[in-house]
Parts: C-alpha cells; structure tokens; sequence
C-alpha cells in the first residue's frame, strides 16, 4: 500500500512517549515536535494508530502544504486544490484551525476562509455546495498555520480520541485518559506488579492501568473513527486489524482503587464495570489516613487535588499526610505523584527522584517520583545517584469489539473464555456498548535505548 505522511497530536510532555508508542506499532520517520509526533505509513498503519495509541489525541493526514500571508492566500490555496477526491456536493465538512501567526490573530476568521474556499470551489463547478456541519460531519478537516507556513489535513480521528467510550460517569475535573495513559507508561509499569492509585476519582488511572496490564487497545471501546465514512475506507482490512486479539495477555496482580467520596467510588464502579475491567480493578471508599502498607510489592500513581478546580478542607494538610503515610506505609516501592502546587509537593517532605513537567489541562504540573527506602537518605545516594533527574519536556531539538450488550460487566468476559464470543464482534458493533471476549495480548512496550 501507498505510504503517507501522517501527524499524531498529543499533550506537551507526551512526545516521548507517543515517539515510543508508534515506533512500537511500526511506524516510519517518527519525528518528535512540539505536542506532536509526525511519521509515515500507509492506511493499515493510520487505522491502527487511531486503534492502539494510549498517547494521541488524533491523527491527521496532511493532504496540503502551503504559504500565506493573508487570509486571502489561504482562501486562493485551499481553492486551488482538487476537492473532489475527498468531497461531494452531497456531503457535509467542519475546520478546525490551529493558529500561531502574527498575521492570523483568530483561528476561528481562518476556519471561515478554509470553509468558503471549499463552499464556492463546488458552487463554481457544480452550482451545488457541501454542507457544513460541526457534529458528526463526513469529512473533518484541521487546518494548521505556523506564522507562515500552512498545513491542511483531513482528521482521521473525528472525536478526540481520549473520550475512549468506557466512561459512563465522571467527577469533577476528570483527569483525561490520554493523560493518566502516558502517566502510567512514563513510569515503566506494564502489570508487573500491583499498582495502587489511593485517590482514583472516576477510576480514570486503574482503567488506563487495566488495559496497558491487559494490553488491550484503547480503541475498543470506540463507536466510530472519522476515516470510516471516507470514500476509501477499507472495511475488510479494519476489520482485521479490530478483531486481532493475538497481543492481548494474561494480568496476575491486581489494581486498586481507593477514595475518601463514596458518590465517587460509585462512579467508578460504574466506568469499571463499563470497561469489563472488574475482575482487575478492586475499589473501595478509603481516606488516605487509613492507606496501609500493601501485602505485595506495588507502584503507586496518583492525581490528588491540586486546590484548584478542585477544592479540599485542608489541602496542604492531606499533602503532609501523603509524605507521612509514604515514609510509614510504602517502604521498598515507588509512588509517582502529579501536582501542580509547588507548596503542596513541599508538604510531602520527600526527596523527588525525578520531576516530569506535565500539563494537566491549563495547569503546568510535575509527575514527581518518590522513591521509598528504608534507612538513611545517605547510604541510599551512594549507590542510586544517577536515579535522581529532571526530565526535560520534548523540543523539536530533541527529535529522537465492539459488542456491546447493554453496558454490563457480561461486555468483557473473563480471560480465557471461549473464542466464539470473538467471532460475533464486529457484527454487534453499532449496538449502544461494547463487550469483548478478552483473551488477548497487544504489543509489549519494551524499553529501547
């Protein structure tokens, strides 16, 4: 098949991760930018990336390159180009525009440009034009400028691909799947061994944690993908790629979940029980005061509230309980924490390992990682020096089933159950909820240096 280039979108600090995911899953030219990754590969590559990539939040593929100056150079180039491989009078379109220019102030005056270029290239051949639609159009388009310097690409993605599908409920300021997903691959963990987030919310991390243990792709639990109502798209090869369980494997510890709010642990059952993920995932309503040590070796990976969007009685105080209940409850382990005040980390009283510069949303946050020993800090740096850094966010420098049967915990059966729940996958697709068989096993991410 014919190779391509193609663009993966994800969040500043995400590069390297998202670098890694795609290198994994075979992708050509992968190139680190800025809240991007760009490589190249053909249409069973662009179809699985929207399928298997924990760290993307789209995918596009570019189709123009151009320069502009004005928004009157735009609308002669995006004019200029041959809008019937990809549109018909009877279809409708939506842009979305990117913009960081001092020429384009507003993203939105470009999106206007793109879309009456397209409207009137198909009024002056046809005397008929496409529709424009902002929910659920047949064709999206991103336009992206960059002083000046034009991309526009087809979005074969259509809704972000961190709304997973398994979501049912949601807290207040969820932590977004794409984000708790490079979180818990920056860490290393790939179900080694138990791991333990003790203010979990909506189960957003012990989910994400799930289905990398499990290595279950993100995108089964997807209705649709915008590159399915494209003229080209390949039924049969989607198929194959959706149905192939060969890489999913065997999970033998387990994840758990705990929070103070019991209208909290309530959601999250619900998301788990979406997912299919219980036999995995054990919740409980647990204050942090109460977190004992673990009867096994485990990993700790944590959002707690930031005292911004989300509020506590004593923010600082639950920080200085974090640090207590580590130093007394966690010896031998590692706890990976992401937060955003730097007097909330003060509060932990404990020496970093290393710090990730995250955002989380707006918020310019660190994912600290706390080394728990026993003895003194001393003996301990002399032999796990090198184990204390910083990590630098990436710069363009720096380049290195769909079944578902109504929502219940029967969607995912347990491991090992027969495979002749697989072979009726792809039929019951566009019923309202998904549940798999899931004796499956995706590609391993193995470390390479």
């Amino acid at each position: 098949m014919e190779e391509f280039e193609l663009i993966a979108k994800t969040f500043q600090g995400l590069e390297d991760i998202l670098a890694k995911e795609l290198t994994q899953l075979g992708a050509n030219n992968v190139e680190i930018g800025r809240r991007m990754v760009s490589f190249t590969g053909d249409k069973e590559m662009m179809y699985r990336a929207n399928f298997a990539l924990r760290t993307a939040i789209r995918i596009l593929k570019p189709i123009k390159h151009f320069k502009a100056n004005n928004a009157d150079e735009v609308y002669d180039a995006v004019k200029n180009f041959e809008w019937e491989k990809y549109l018909t009078p009877e279809k409708s379109f939506a842009v979305d525009a990117v913009v960081f220019s001092d020429e384009f102030r507003h993203s939105k005056f470009v999106a206007y440009r793109v879309k009456d270029a397209i409207v009137d290239y198909f009024r002056e051949k046809t005397g008929k034009r496409p529709s424009v639609r902002i929910s659920n159009p047949d064709l999206s388009l991103n336009i992206h400028v960059a002083q000046n310097q034009c991309t526009l690409s087809l979005d074969s993605s259509g809704e972000s691909l961190h709304r997973r599908g398994y979501r049912q409920e949601a807290v207040e300021a969820p932590l977004n799947e794409v984000l708790a997903a490079g979180m818990i691959l920056m860490t290393g963990w790939h179900g080694e061994c138990d791991l333990i987030d003790p203010m979990c919310g909506s189960g957003t991390i012990p989910i994400e944690a799930a289905l990398i243990a499990r290595n279950i792709a993100p995108g089964v639990f997807r209705k649709e993908y915008a590159f399915e109502k494209w003229g080209d798209f390949d039924q049969e090869l989607f198929d194959r790629i959706y149905n192939d369980d060969s890489q999913e494997r065997e999970f033998t510890h387990k994840i758990y979940g705990y929070d103070i709010n019991r209208h909290a642990n309530e959601i999250a059952t619900h998301n788990v029980k979406a997912a299919g993920l219980s036999k995995d995932i054990i919740l409980q309503v647990r204050p942090f005061e109460e977190f004992k040590a673990p009867a096994e070796k485990a990993i700790m990976i944590t959002n707690p509230p930031y005292g911004e969007r989300i509020s506590t009685n004593d923010l600082l105080g639950l920080y200085k309980t974090i640090g207590e209940r580590l130093k007394h409850a966690f010896t031998g382990n590692d706890a990976w924490i992401l937060s955003y005040r730097e007097e909330c980390f003060d509060q932990i009283s404990l020496k970093a390992s290393e710090k990730i510069p995250l955002f989380n949303g707006a918020l310019a946050c660190e994912f600290r990682k706390y080394q728990l020993f026993s003895g003194s800090f001393k003996d301990y740096m002399e032999t796990n020096h090198d184990n204390f850094k910083t990590r630098k966010p990436a710069s363009r420098e720096q380049r290195p089933s769909r079944i578902r049967e109504n929502g219940n915990d029967t969607a995912r059966k347990s491991y090992g159950s027969p495979k002749n729940a697989q072979d009726k996958k792809r039929n019951d697709r566009n019923e309202h909820k998904k549940s798999f068989d899931t004796k499956k096993n995706r590609k391993q991410y193995e470390k390479k240096n």
